[in-house]
């Protein structure tokens, strides 16, 4: 590894840390280094405050008497390409040209069609030396959700299910029946906070009643959304307590009610592609589906998904009779991990697809 992929490869690491609190922006860390030496870091931490660079900057200029100076002969690493146009911040490119950076060395380009290039060339026009395409593979996969959020008008869809070791998915009597372990549920826990929402069928919230928010992991609830068609879910299930805001797709109804927010859609053969466009027009970068195994196989039919994490319990006991339970989804994917959560087998897909390196 080089040293311009050593760096850019720190600023990645400062990027995660963002994870959950910058969307629907990207991810970006910044590193900052003068004769070999970092000198200041940053990432964007929380949405509509200061991006990367610009607090990179502000902690060289805080750490030195002679900031000025020694940011003329720096260069700095930025994983995202640093944007040209006025959002809820300032342009960063401008603040780079300020400062009179004299180098700039980018991850990848920006596939937002309002900073496409143009940073870059902003760059080059005040006479900044720009080398782009640093592990741009990383840093396209680091905000693999704002790629297919931009390209692809919809959100980032995680399916994610537990399973028996036979492949079944839950009793067809609509017996309630926790198949995964107590670590696995703490790490869908950690999930639901770095994901923007939560998706599931009304068959899902009427037997299993779940609350959908991230007790068990320090963060913010994910937005919830059932599909309730004809608006049969009673108002006492848990995903109508109020304690995070609640999308409830149906037919018959418009409107807000405290935080739920009623949505109509037309329930036919494409509602899993409207729903993924009403959460677009919303904002939501990334969503995980959760079920049932009729809703999954929906998306799964359409290849309307971009991850997919599945929980296989090894302890289900013999003596429990699965003859009469729904199957699992059947998926394929590239596989991109396994590992074992006590008798929890988890494994994660992902559907192959092309990203365009653009920032």
């Amino acid at each position: 590894m080089n040293e311009h992929q050593l760096y850019i490869k720190r600023c990645i690491e400062l990027a995660l840390n963002g994870l959950g609190s910058v969307s629907p922006n990207p991810m970006v860390g910044a590193v900052i280094v003068c004769d070999g030496k970092i000198i200041g870091e940053g990432y964007h931490k929380k949405y509509g405050q200061a991006h990367a660079e610009v607090n990179a900057i502000n902690a060289v200029l805080s750490k030195y008497d002679n900031a000025d100076e020694l940011l003329k002969r720096s260069t700095i690493y930025v994983s995202l390409e640093p944007c040209a146009h006025h959002g809820k911040t300032p342009p960063c490119a401008d603040l780079i040209i300020k400062h009179s950076i004299s180098k700039v060395v980018v991850g990848c380009v920006d596939p937002f069609a309002q900073v496409s290039g143009r940073g870059i060339e902003r760059l080059k026009n005040a006479g900044i030396e720009v080398i782009s395409g640093v592990l741009e593979k990383d840093c396209l996969a680091l905000n693999k959700r704002f790629i297919i959020q931009q390209t692809q008008k919809r959100p980032y869809i995680i399916l994610k299910w537990a399973q028996t070791a036979k492949g079944n998915f839950a009793p067809a009597n609509g017996a309630e029946f926790w198949i995964s372990g107590k670590r696995s549920k703490q790490l869908v826990h950690k999930w639901r906070t770095e994901e923007d929402a939560i998706l599931i069928g009304s068959r899902t919230a009427l037997i299993d009643n779940p609350q959908l928010t991230a007790r068990e992991w320090v963060g913010k609830n994910p937005v919830r959304v059932v599909v309730d068609r004809e608006l049969k879910l009673p108002s006492t299930l848990n995903i109508f307590d109020k304690s995070a805001k609640t999308i409830v797709y149906n037919e018959l109804k418009i409107g807000v009610t405290d935080n739920i927010h009623f949505n109509s859609l037309e329930f036919n053969e494409y509602l899993p592609q409207f729903m993924m466009y009403q959460l677009y027009l919303q904002d939501i970068q990334s969503v995980i589906i959760e079920g049932g195994a009729n809703l999954l196989n929906q998306f799964i039919g359409y290849g309307l998904w971009d991850e997919a994490r599945i929980f296989t319990s090894k302890a289900i006991q013999k003596s429990i009779n699965e003859e009469n339970w729904i199957k699992a989804p059947v998926i394929k994917g590239n596989l991109i991990s396994t590992e074992m959560l006590d008798d929890d087998e988890l494994m994660i897909l992902e559907k192959p697809y092309s990203a365009k390196s653009s920032k």
